[in-house]
């Protein structure tokens, strides 16, 4: 009884792992989140079992423990369960809860590590991350700081650290959070970008500062805060 936690990337196909692939061909069930991981779906055998169970058009998502619980009957009914993951299965994708769920149930979880959009969405852009001259350390944040899941960031904290920042999950909050920068003492003057639909055909990059933000993108979106938004080293992706 295994459940492999499969990372699926940041989007195309082409950036997935030799060992997704290959976890993907031999997979009985492969349970996933978003129509648009189809093209990632599609590398599975045409007769496995596909389990789409996040937001759809007329049919809400499963809430996480609903998720949990499927996972376990699948895997105690003995099938090869592909669990496709976002970008990597344990950075802000919730892979971590539903391993701790399997574990708990007495089912074996594997893990085959995946491309974030934390460092996809960046590098797709032409963002360095670190740059010598501008920035030596990177932070990475969940920017869903609703307390009922889980303990909220520290956004002053966060503010006085300085270097890069990097926030996922936080397209519906990035004004609130960009207050909480600019009040912890980041300048209003910082540059932020954001990422659309990284590494796919639909990608877009808007550039901005805290004090005058980017206008909204469509999601998946993901922020970089920092002097190193402001750079487009290398060719935006696609």
């Amino acid at each position: 009884m295994t459940v492999t936690l499969v990372g699926a990337g940041p989007g195309d196909p082409m950036l997935l792992t030799g060992a997704a692939r290959a976890a993907l061909a031999s997979a009985d069930v492969v349970v996933y989140d978003r129509p648009s991981a189809d093209a990632v779906v599609a590398l599975a055998r045409p007769e496995a079992e596909r389990r789409c169970v996040g937001l759809q058009p007329g049919r809400r998502a499963l809430p996480q423990h609903e998720v949990n619980d499927l996972l376990v009957a699948l895997g105690r009914a003995g099938s090869n369960v592909v669990r496709l993951k976002s970008g990597d299965p344990f950075v802000a994708s919730r892979g971590g809860e539903e391993a701790l769920a399997l574990r708990a149930a007495g089912v074996d979880v594997a893990v085959v590590p995946g491309v974030s959009s934390a460092l996809a969405a960046p590098a797709a852009a032409g963002i360095p991350l670190m740059l010598r001259q501008l920035s030596v350390t990177a932070t990475f944040v969940d920017g869903n700081d609703d307390p009922e899941h889980g303990t909220p960031p520290d956004w002053d904290l966060l503010a006085r650290l300085g270097g890069t920042l990097v926030i996922l999950i936080g397209r519906g909050r990035i004004r609130r959070i960009a207050a909480k920068l600019i009040a912890g003492g980041r300048s209003e003057d910082t540059p932020i970008a954001a990422i659309s639909g990284a590494t796919r055909d639909a990608q877009v990059v808007e550039r901005g500062t805290l004090g005058a933000l980017p206008r909204p993108l469509p999601p998946p979106v993901t922020f970089v805060v920092g002097e190193v938004a402001a750079l487009e080293v290398a060719n935006a992706h696609p």
